[in-house]
């Protein structure tokens, strides 16, 4: 491309070159023109023809001369503007997009923010609307509590499966009780129906009662009046079908009133998942 670009400006650098220093000498070819009319030929016709003719030889000669040099004047003309002229640059562009319908229904989208109006330490402390108050939260009871020598724990057995569950109430005691009342509520979370109940005090020294109350099954230990409970650690359980699925024992609540001399003692609380492994799980709930 460089090679012939550089032999077209040699080119039009000769073609103005040769315009510039050209004269056409008029006088020289009307005499040559007049010598070929002079001849022989001429002097024939000139016998046969009107004068007039001459004339019009002479004219329509002058006339071709006056078309070459108008047509080389042209050709060099043109190889002389193309040299100065800017050469021009075409430019692509692209069509007009026609709008959606949807660009003009739907109203412009704010930019999002990257910078928060807040820190989060200051959105957590912060008071909510006024007008709004805050839901209350209803904290989840502890499963284990203790009163004095009386200690209690809830769990959810480990052997509890989609369609049944047991209830464990361990009690610990370090003096000896003259009363006792173990109570278990299982909240009526779909299903839920009594399937029998246990203890690891003897059977006798217990009145055992199952009931509905509230939207929970309800099962009643009460120590027989004239037994006695003896220091240790002992297992009170309530076995229950309930709807196919893994139970939610959120709601489920148990609570132990006894007496140990002149003290009256009271524990409660609720129920955490036991893995199989026997370990308590804090935040369990779920059977």
């Amino acid at each position: 491309m460089t090679v012939r670009r550089d032999v077209h400006e040699e080119l039009r650098a000769r073609l103005h070159e040769a315009a510039g220093g050209h004269e056409p000498d008029r006088e020289n070819i009307l005499a040559r023109v007049e010598r070929g009319m002079a001849g022989p030929a001429a002097s024939a016709h000139r016998a046969t023809r009107p004068p007039v003719f001459g004339w019009m030889r002479v004219a329509g000669a002058t006339a071709a001369v006056a078309g070459v040099l108008a047509v080389g004047g042209y050709a060099v003309a043109s190889a002389v503007k193309d040299e100065t002229a800017p050469r021009q640059q075409e430019v692509a562009t692209s069509p007009t997009p026609t709008p959606s319908p949807e660009a003009t229904s739907r109203a412009p989208v704010p930019p999002v923010d990257p910078t928060p109006t807040s820190s989060p330490e200051r959105r957590e402390s912060a008071a909510p609307p006024s007008g709004k108050p805050s839901a209350p939260v209803t904290a989840r009871p502890p499963a284990a509590t203790e009163d004095g020598p009386l200690w209690s724990d809830g769990s959810v057995d480990p052997h509890s499966n989609d369609f049944w569950a047991q209830s464990n109430i361990t009690i610990k005691t370090r003096e000896e009780l003259t009363a006792l009342t173990v109570r278990l509520s299982v909240a009526q979370t779909g299903g839920v129906s009594d399937a029998g109940a246990w203890r690891s005090l003897p059977e006798n020294d217990f009145t055992l009662t199952v009931g509905e109350r509230d939207g929970a099954l309800v099962y009643t230990w009460t120590l027989k009046e004239g037994r006695k409970v003896p220091a240790g650690e002992w297992v009170f359980a309530g076995q229950f079908d309930h709807d196919r699925g893994g139970r939610d024992a959120g709601k489920d609540r148990y609570t132990v009133t006894a007496a140990a001399g002149s003290d009256r003692l009271s524990v409660d609380g609720g129920f955490a998942a036991v893995d199989n492994e026997g370990d308590e799980d804090d935040a369990g709930g779920d059977s």
